[in-house]
């Protein structure tokens, strides 16, 4: 059980893939208009994550290694494929906000990464609650920035107006919507923005002595702090087999 904590603990705070890893970026940028969009995007990605990592762990003595990468594609688009269907046909409003990034979830390199580097490697249940932590680190990220860019572009939060806009002709005073954030560039500031103010809580609690929890493992390529004993070392690349 305290595996299991630690891999839900790994995934929403010591390896964020999104403040931390920093990877999952083209989902990351693309979809946060909103808050809203930002959580389905991340329940979804988890729900592929979780159910992935229970298939290849389920299969990792039986899938050869020659094969490895293509057979996790075909499970991942398999998934991807049931919960796009789900959301087409059970939340379509979603669906169409999130729209071609859906089915893109079977290239994400969360995904494929930690099939790789994990559940290809442990048993099924650390393999399932892994999944469950970095789902959720993975929407805690697109949350937190898509709030932040929706209450600044309009406003509002989850589609709530939280802040009184101005009325110009009135000459009510209020917000002013700063569109640019519910634009592209917008999604870079709030990201830069969010990872500042997390390396600046860090190093507040570095100069404190109190500890800090670091990234590491196998997507960073630290083998050090990697807690899969029976990693050979080799760090998860699409299309190579390489080892460092």
């Amino acid at each position: 059980m305290n595996k299991c904590i630690e891999r839900i603990q790994n995934g929403i705070i010591k390896e964020n893939p999104t403040f931390v890893m920093l990877i999952g970026m083209c989902p990351t940028l693309a979809v946060t208009t909103s808050a809203m969009n930002g959580i389905g995007m991340g329940l979804s990605t988890t729900l592929v994550l979780v159910f992935s990592n229970l298939l290849i762990s389920l299969l990792r003595k039986i899938i050869p290694d020659s094969a490895r990468v293509p057979a996790f594609i075909v499970i991942v688009a398999t998934l991807v494929t049931i919960v796009q269907f789900l959301l087409q046909g059970y939340v379509p409003s979603l669906y169409s906000s999130l729209g071609i990034y859906i089915p893109l979830i079977v290239v994400n390199c969360i995904i494929l990464g930690r099939a790789e580097s994990y559940a290809s490697k442990n048993p099924v249940i650390p393999s399932i609650f892994d999944g469950i932590g970095m789902g959720l680190g993975f929407t805690v990220g697109l949350f937190c920035i898509g709030a932040v860019r929706e209450i600044l572009g309009s406003g509002q939060l989850l589609g709530k107006q939280i802040l009184p806009l101005a009325d110009a002709a009135a000459g009510t005073p209020g917000f002013t919507p700063i569109t640019i954030f519910v634009l592209a560039p917008g999604a870079f500031f709030v990201l830069a923005m969010l990872i500042a103010i997390q390396n600046a809580f860090k190093e507040s609690r570095r100069k404190k002595g109190l500890p800090v929890k670091e990234g590491g493992g196998c997507l960073a390529g630290d083998c050090a702090a990697c807690h899969n004993n029976s990693c050979d070392g080799r760090v998860f690349t699409v299309g190579t087999d390489e080892k460092e």
